[in-house]
């Protein structure tokens, strides 16, 4: 019986307040209004941001309104679409997008960015267009987190916050195109701009951070270093790359300093992925005068960071990337084709597959180290 137009009952996972485990509740999914596309989602990774946003808010994340489905790196497939809508039908495999590519504003005719804002204020605060979710549970709206609520068996996006890719993708690992292996991914090669025959350090190495490591070698880089204080991690960066690793935990001298006398002067570029402004700091004194550059890829809304700005004056590029400077709409199936034909790794990330009622295992087993990316099945 086809469901179009009518309103879907489900399962959700729901945070009702902040700091507080998800509840596995059931939620009505209402109809997509005009311009907007409804999904059933069937796999979705578990990303830091989403843990972040949970359990860190007001500790250099922004408060959200709640109750709120998280979830923002999931796949599925159209179930039905708006009034309006003409690029998309029900049946097709798609990847659902927290940035936007409307194709017509100022920044997305740029090439200087991808950094769309296509209903950007209202997908921030959880709302679609008309400034409502589609999702409500025991008669209360629910947020959908960045516009999307990955965390959901069916949501609702705005057209221009999905795209569309090949029919025989496995969604349980093209899922992870949606944020965390195409922002490291990205962060290296467009915004780092790594060159050929270059020294690379990476701090973080998590999803983000192997991902990043990843892009360093499809560039050509020939020293990768690895940073992180939890040394489990080593051997599987090396895997995606990297020529070595280091433990800030195991000297007793900054981290930056330890990096410099390694490549006698520092590394031509430094990607920080923690989302710690201490970090970053660190990675922008890894760099070599004259040329080093620093990008910016861990997320934090609201702490400062303190940098000296000799270091600035003799020569280093300090950036921030969003989503690894991919236009979003156009550039993640190409990403998709890239993984499909064996040009990039995804398999290698997910170390956990779980269904949705184990999402705070999830959360757990990224908290502690122990996962690298859990999917989750919906």
């Amino acid at each position: 019986m086809s469901t179009e137009g009518q309103v879907i009952r489900c399962q959700a996972a729901v945070a009702w307040e902040p700091g507080k485990p998800l509840s596995i509740e059931e939620v009505d999914v209402a109809p997509p209004k005009a311009h907007e596309v409804r999904i059933k989602i069937t796999a979705t990774g578990v990303c830091h941001t989403d843990w972040a946003y949970l359990y860190e808010t007001g500790q250099g994340m922004r408060a959200r309104p709640y109750p709120l489905v998280l979830g923002h790196e999931g796949a599925g497939v159209v179930e039905s679409v708006g009034p309006g809508v003409t690029t998309f039908s029900p049946g097709d495999k798609v990847i659902p997008l927290f940035l936007p590519q409307c194709g017509q504003c100022e920044r997305c005719r740029s090439p200087k960015t991808n950094l769309c804002m296509k209903h950007w204020a209202n997908t921030q605060m959880g709302v679609l267009a008309d400034g409502t979710s589609r999702i409500s549970c025991k008669g209360q709206q629910v947020y959908q987190f960045l516009g999307v609520s990955s965390f959901s068996q069916y949501t609702v996006v705005p057209d221009t916050s999905v795209t569309k890719i090949r029919d025989d993708s496995p969604l349980d690992k093209v899922c992870l195109l949606g944020c965390g292996v195409s922002t490291g991914y990205g962060a290296a090669l467009n915004a780092g701009k790594v060159e050929p025959g270059s020294s690379c350090a990476v701090f973080g190495l998590g999803a983000v951070g192997l991902a990043a490591v990843m892009g360093c070698q499809v560039a050509g880089a020939t020293r990768i270093i690895g940073v992180d204080i939890n040394p489990d991690k080593f051997e599987k960066a090396k895997e995606f790359g990297a020529t070595e690793c280091v433990n800030p935990s195991e000297h007793s001298r900054p981290i930056q300093e330890v990096v410099v006398e390694m490549t006698a002067g520092g590394v031509d570029c430094a990607l920080e992925c923690v989302g710690s402004v201490t970090v970053m700091r660190a990675a922008l004194e890894s760099t070599r005068e004259a040329w080093g550059t620093c990008v910016i890829v861990g997320w934090t809304e609201t702490e400062e960071m303190s940098v000296i700005v000799h270091k600035l004056l003799m020569g280093r590029t300090l950036k921030g990337t969003y989503f690894g400077g991919w236009k979003s709409v156009e550039s993640v199936p190409k990403l998709v084709e890239d993984y499909m034909n064996k040009k990039m790794k995804l398999d290698e990330f997910v170390t956990h597959t779980l269904p949705l009622d184990q999402i705070n295992v999830a959360f757990d087993l990224l908290k502690s180290g122990k996962s690298i990316r859990t999917v989750v099945s919906l």
